[in-house]
């Protein structure tokens, strides 16, 4: 397979006092057509890595590559047009999409990122239909739309520049159950079919693992555990690991709670990778 995304020894700081190192040497990689699941609690520094990829936070130290090209932090001036080919599905759809702009404006703008290097046009309505919503919303705007269909209008955009690498960063903790795991399974189909690779974001490893292809398991800055999915999940290695899944809650009608984890635990760093 091609190696689309290299992340090498990824150190990322946020000023404070003290500085807060939330990356802490995270090595990282996707290929073509391959979904890599990035899962850990809250505050592990999930997030960061996915705008450090797409150059929205720059790097202490380490590097970042897509496809071999460098990804360099933004400035002022507009994103590079070998740089389009990282597309990012954020949290909040509604705070992602311009609430004063018809969804086919917005989408447009996706396409023209990929006419800029070199893909043939193609029409907002044609990306509209691939994500299951009528060509005719493309007329309509950002509130007339459920929080479901918001996301998938962002998917739609975000495809819509042909992206090698298309990033998911927590794109269903917003949603409803009932609506999570198609959202998810559509992003995993359009990037897979599309030949792109796909780093999806998320705490929710239940449905996680009916996605990836492989799992990187977060904790504190860094990657305790790192192999494929349906191997970790049958035996997770890392103390960590095991205690993210059990967490997960059961559907047995036993009424039992999750196992928490120990309080305040204090996992061991040693990275476990397959």
């Amino acid at each position: 397979m091609n190696r689309l995304l290299d992340v090498t020894g990824l150190h990322v700081t946020y000023r404070g006092r003290p500085p807060v190192r939330a990356v802490d040497g995270v090595d990282l990689a996707v290929e073509a057509g391959q979904v890599v699941g990035l899962v850990g609690e809250s505050g592990c520094g999930k997030s960061t890595i996915a705008r450090a990829v797409c150059g929205l936070v720059k790097p202490a130290a380490g590097t970042v590559t897509v496809d071999g090209t460098p990804v360099t932090p933004l400035g002022l001036r507009r994103r590079p047009a070998a740089l389009t080919r990282v597309q990012m599905v954020f949290q909040d759809p509604y705070a992602s999409l311009h609430p004063r702009r018809a969804i086919g404006v917005q989408i447009g703008d996706g396409v023209r990122a990929a006419v800029a290097r070199g893909a043939a046009p193609s029409e907002p309505a044609e990306w509209l239909r691939r994500v299951g919503l009528d060509p005719d919303a493309a007329r309509r705007y950002p509130h007339e739309f459920s929080g479901g269909q918001r996301q998938r209008i962002a998917i739609a955009r975000a495809l819509a520049a042909r992206p090698d690498l298309l990033i998911g960063d927590e794109p269903i903790s917003a949603l409803d159950a009932s609506t999570q795991a198609v959202v998810a399974a559509l992003m995993r189909d359009l990037a897979v079919d599309s030949g792109a690779g796909l780093l999806f974001i998320s705490h929710d490893l239940s449905v996680v693992r009916l996605i990836a292809d492989r799992l990187v398991v977060m904790y504190r800055g860094r990657v305790v555990e790192s192999g494929p999915a349906q191997e970790i999940w049958r035996d997770p290695q890392h103390p960590y690991t095991q205690a993210l899944l059990a967490a997960v809650p059961v559907p047995d009608g036993s009424g039992r709670m999750p196992a928490p984890p120990v309080d305040d635990a204090r996992y061991p760093q040693d990275a476990v990778l397959r």
